[in-house]
């Protein structure tokens, strides 16, 4: 059967990719299920409002990774290949999802991480968060936007490290090159204020301390307080 579904014009370079990304997020969501006729390229030429040659080469990707398969004089079907799906890599997968799902995940992932910190960390760990929380100070003092938030993630990734636990790593590198593009994007026009400065610096303390309980109080507190700046950014961008 032939799917309804409708895509946003897209108005960014990097055409290919974002048609590629916003046919996976149909995917993802279930508007397009297996076995369904994905539009024809004159639809998808004037709902994406892209040329011939974008759409064939996005369709291309996903056909050789396994998502599509043309049928010739049919047209083109999600393959009834249910894993290939799966298959995406993570860093693509929180790319195509929304700041505040990744905010939820990350969320999650840093109250343990802070636990573990707290009592895992040696005195190296100290020593590039410190470093990480000075270089942070001072881009902020600069209203260098784009060098504190790399400090910022620099200094969370080593709370990360802290937890010596190396799965755990990988994932917050994952999630911090995908927060990091994110967040330079919302933040680009932006003088920097930071506000909350004061919870890094406890959140260090506590690690330091051994204190478990500070870390995790002063986890949420960055956390909370970040999600609304990231909530603020997307009102202003929309």
């Amino acid at each position: 059967m032939n799917a309804k579904v409708s895509f946003q014009t897209l108005r960014r370079p990097k055409l290919v990719d974002d048609v590629v990304t916003q046919l996976q997020k149909k995917i993802s969501d279930g508007e397009l299920k297996m076995g369904d006729k994905i539009p024809t390229e004159p639809e998808l030429m004037e709902q994406f409002g892209v040329g011939r040659s974008t759409i064939r080469e996005a369709v291309r990707v996903l056909v050789h990774a396994g998502l599509l398969e043309k049928k010739q004089g049919f047209g083109t079907f999600l393959t009834g290949h249910s894993d290939a799906a799966m298959q995406e890599p993570l860093v693509h997968r929180l790319r195509r999802a929304e700041v505040l799902e990744v905010y939820e995940v990350r969320k999650m992932l840093e109250l343990e991480i802070s636990r573990l910190a707290a009592v895992r960390r040696d005195e190296a760990d100290l020593a590039q968060m410190s470093e990480a929380l000075d270089q942070r100070l001072q881009a902020l003092d600069r209203g260098d936007t784009n060098a504190y938030l790399a400090a910022d993630m620099v200094f969370h990734q080593a709370i990360a490290v802290a937890s010596k636990n190396s799965i755990v790593v990988d994932l917050y590198r994952s999630f911090s090159a995908v927060m990091l593009e994110a967040l330079t994007n919302l933040v680009k026009d932006e003088q920097v204020h930071d506000h909350h400065h004061l919870f890094h610096v406890n959140l260090y303390q506590a690690i330091r301390d051994k204190d478990v309980a500070a870390a995790e109080h002063w986890t949420l507190q960055n956390l909370e307080k970040t999600v609304q700046q990231v909530k603020k950014f997307l009102q202003q961008d929309n």
